[in-house]
């Protein structure tokens, strides 16, 4: 059989119309249904493009001159937002970005999931009032250029830094401290590290913040365990912003992208800062997994708590629980519930935080919730509702077929991930259960990040 010629060639310039966005924001074009990804296109919009690269099923162009505009396109507000990975869709009116995520969940919950959508209700995303300056972590890398220190994210497909002042969505404070940081870096001549040339000292700026509380954290991520000019560093730091409860070090030696070492010291103050999602508190470890978000954290838990319809007479299992955020939320409601989480400190932050709760109905175990869970349905410990939060990768098939055979009443599924979602979803909707609702929630305005909680209910 012959392989099908692909209608497009590269370096051609082609009038198009754009159907829809990829997961990763770009507009999608087809030309005799050979589709075309193009960056910074929206849906409805008629334009000329060039194809810069053809491949096996699929193109990449680039917008030559946009002839009809989406009545959601906007002027993006960031002066470096065409540089700048880390939001897709400052282009986008907020209400069209809410619109693109209810649209993207539908779409892969019939695509992946294979649910007939005239029996699933796939809600409207929930939004936020003012959707700037959410994010209550700044993690930066910090590079030199022309003998000074930069600090922001990384160009777009690259590890080239680009330095800002200000991120749009970060909460002002950390960019404050970030900034201050830098300066006093800067003035006792910290020297960034090398990723080619695996040299210097200073690889991240992290800061933390606790909205409720006011609360700062510095973390600095270092490829060696001296730390230069400490005392003066911490006394300049600490008199800026006396806010700043703990300052932590990590060290990470190795060849890496990834952002933390395995070596975390507190080397000034506490070694917590704290935070409030309604009212439960949380104690915040540097290396803690706390959501960014905490206003829309309280609004995507809410609705969890909503799906679970606990009386206060049930047990409930928290796969994948981390610091013990939904399970205290739960607990609030429920019997008893048990978390199980496989970061032993994340275990160590959920029994913490149930005890600086009161809470003595809440119950966590290391491990994978793959083999934690079976083997306590083997012991004989059922749950009326099991709640699961799991990475992006989705939750492992031997959970969901422990899940099957425990058969609780209700599963409620927080989502990070709408194609792995769907994807179990369709697992479990195989082994007798049904998907009654589904509740997007914009955890991440501007990117193209998008959050769900799932309602499923034993038929």
């Amino acid at each position: 059989m012959a392989k099908r010629q692909a209608p497009v060639v590269k370096n051609e310039i082609y009038d198009v119309t754009f159907e829809d966005l990829t997961h990763e924001g770009a507009g999608v074009a087809k030309i005799e249904g050979f589709p075309i990804f193009v960056e910074n296109a929206l849906p409805d919009e008629q334009a000329k493009i060039k194809v810069i690269k053809v491949n096996k099923g699929f193109a990449f162009g680039r917008l030559v001159e946009l002839k009809q505009e989406s009545a959601h396109r906007i002027d993006a507000p960031c002066p470096i937002y065409s540089q700048c990975g880390g939001c897709q869709l400052q282009h986008v009116s907020y209400e069209g970005q809410l619109e693109y995520k209810r649209k993207q969940v539908e779409q892969v919950l019939a695509r992946i999931g294979k649910l007939d959508l005239n029996q699933v209700k796939v809600h409207p995303t929930l939004g936020m009032e003012d959707p700037w300056s959410y994010r209550n972590k700044a993690q930066v890398p910090v590079g030199e250029r022309e003998g000074g220190l930069v600090a922001g994210f990384y160009q777009k497909r690259s590890h080239d830094i680009i330095d800002m002042e200000r991120c749009l969505i970060q909460q002002a404070d950390n960019d404050d401290v970030v900034q201050a940081v830098k300066r006093i870096c800067e003035k006792y001549g910290i020297r960034a590290y090398n990723e080619e040339k695996h040299k210097g000292w200073l690889r991240h700026i992290m800061v933390r913040y606790g909205l409720i509380t006011n609360e700062l954290m510095v973390v600095f991520v270092t490829r060696t365990a001296d730390f230069p000019h400490k005392a003066d560093m911490i006394k300049e730091i600490t008199e800026t912003f006396p806010r700043v409860k703990s300052i932590v070090q990590n060290i990470n030696s190795k060849r890496t992208n990834v952002i933390f070492g395995d070596e975390t010291n507190v080397i000034w103050g506490e070694e917590y800062i704290y935070d409030k999602i309604g009212d439960v508190k949380f104690a915040i470890s540097a290396r803690s997994f706390y959501q960014v978000n905490p206003e829309q954290t309280k609004v995507l838990y809410d609705k969890a708590l909503e799906y679970a319809q606990l009386t206060g007479e049930e047990s409930v299992i928290d796969a994948y629980c981390g610091i013990g955020t939904i399970s205290l939320f739960l607990a609030q409601k429920a019997k008893k519930v048990f978390g199980v989480e496989i970061v032993p400190e994340a275990i160590e932050d959920a029994n913490r935080n149930a005890e600086l709760n009161g809470f003595t109905n809440a119950e966590f175990a290391v491990g994978e919730a793959e083999v934690v869970i079976p083997n306590w349905y083997k012991q004989g410990n059922k749950a009326d509702v099991i709640v699961v939060d799991p990475p992006r990768k989705g939750c492992d098939e031997a959970l969901l077929t422990t899940i099957l055979d425990m058969k609780p009443k209700r599963v409620v599924y927080v989502s990070c991930n709408p194609g792995t979602l769907a994807r179990d979803l369709h697992l479990l909707e195989q082994g007798g259960y049904e998907t009654v609702e589904v509740q997007p929630v914009d955890m991440f305005p501007h990117t193209v990040h998008c959050e769900a909680v799932a309602l499923i209910e034993l038929k």
